[in-house]
C-alpha cells in the first residue's frame, strides 16, 4: 500500500513533469540556400538535452530532398514547406529561426500564420520589405557578379568555393526562390518579438546592409557574433548560447 507521503511525492513529481511539458520550448530552424536540415544536427542535440523540442526540416529540392529538385520550385514552395510542418505537427508559440535565405522563408511564414509564432530570430539573414526578393535585395552589382555566373538550367550553383565531396553537402538551389517577390502586409507581424544575429568575421559583416541595418530600422534587437556565416555548422555551442541570451531578454 502506498503511504500518504509516497502519494504526495508522486503527485508532486507528476505536477513538476506536467509543468515542464507545458513550458517546453519549441524551436523550428529554417536553413539557407544550398543547405539542408542536416546543418542543425548539432544544435538539435544541444537543445534537446536541455529539454527543448527541435525541428529542422529540409526545404523541397535541397539536402536529402535533392531528388525532388525542379526549376519550378519557388519561394512560395519553401514557405509552404514550413507552414505545413507547423500545421501537421500542430505547433504553437514556436521560436522560428531563419538563416541567410531562410530569412525570406520565415518572413513569408510569419505573414501567413503569425498567431503560431512566439518569437522570430533572423540569423545572418535577409530581412525583406514588402515586394522584395533576394535578387532585389542583393542589388544589380552583387546579383550580376555573384549569382548570374552561377545560374545553370534554372538553378544557382554554390558560389562560395568547392562543396564537400561527401554527404552531407551543399547542392544547387532553385533560381525562382531568389527571384519571386514576397508580400508582407500583415499588421500582426509587429506583435511578434523579433531579433537579429549578425555574424562578423575579421571585421567583415556581409549581411549588415541586407539584414542588421534593416532590423535596426524595424526596431528589433540586434546581437553580434564573431565568426563566419555558418554559425550552426562551425560553432553550434556558441550559437545556442546566443539564442539563450536572446530568449532571456
Amino acid at each position: 500500500m502506498t503511504s500518504f507521503i509516497g502519494k504526495a511525492q508522486m503527485n508532486y513529481e507528476n505536477s513538476i513533469n506536467l509543468q515542464e511539458e507545458k513550458e517546453q520550448r519549441v524551436f523550428l530552424f529554417v536553413h539557407g540556400a544550398w543547405g539542408g536540415g542536416w546543418e542543425y544536427s548539432k544544435v538539435d542535440s544541444i537543445l534537446t538535452k536541455k529539454g527543448d523540442k527541435v525541428y529542422h526540416p529540409t526545404l523541397t529540392g535541397l539536402g536529402e530532398k535533392v531528388h525532388l529538385a525542379t526549376k519550378e520550385i519557388d519561394l512560395t514552395t519553401h514557405i509552404t514547406d514550413i507552414i505545413n510542418v507547423i500545421k501537421f505537427e500542430n505547433l504553437d508559440n514556436i521560436i522560428l529561426v531563419g538563416h541567410s535565405y531562410g530569412g525570406m522563408v520565415i518572413s513569408g511564414v510569419a505573414e501567413q500564420i503569425p498567431e503560431r509564432i512566439g518569437q522570430l530570430i533572423y540569423l545572418d539573414s535577409f530581412v525583406p520589405n514588402d515586394g522584395e526578393s533576394v535578387q532585389s535585395i542583393n542589388g544589380d552589382e552583387v546579383w550580376n557578379s555573384m549569382i548570374v555566373p552561377k545560374i545553370e538550367d534554372g538553378f544557382v550553383l554554390y558560389p562560395f568555393g568547392p562543396t564537400s565531396p561527401t554527404h552531407p553537402t551543399d547542392v544547387p538551389h532553385p533560381l525562382k526562390t531568389f527571384t519571386e517577390r514576397l508580400s508582407i502586409k500583415n499588421p500582426l507581424l509587429k506583435d511578434i518579438p523579433t531579433s537579429y544575429i549578425l555574424m562578423r568575421q575579421d571585421g567583415v559583416a556581409n549581411f549588415e546592409e541586407w539584414g542588421s541595418k534593416r532590423a535596426i530600422a524595424n526596431g528589433w534587437d540586434v546581437y553580434e557574433m564573431e565568426g563566419g556565416h555558418y554559425a550552426m555548422r562551425d560553432q553550434p555551442d556558441r550559437l545556442v548560447e546566443k539564442l539563450e541570451l536572446i530568449l532571456k531578454n
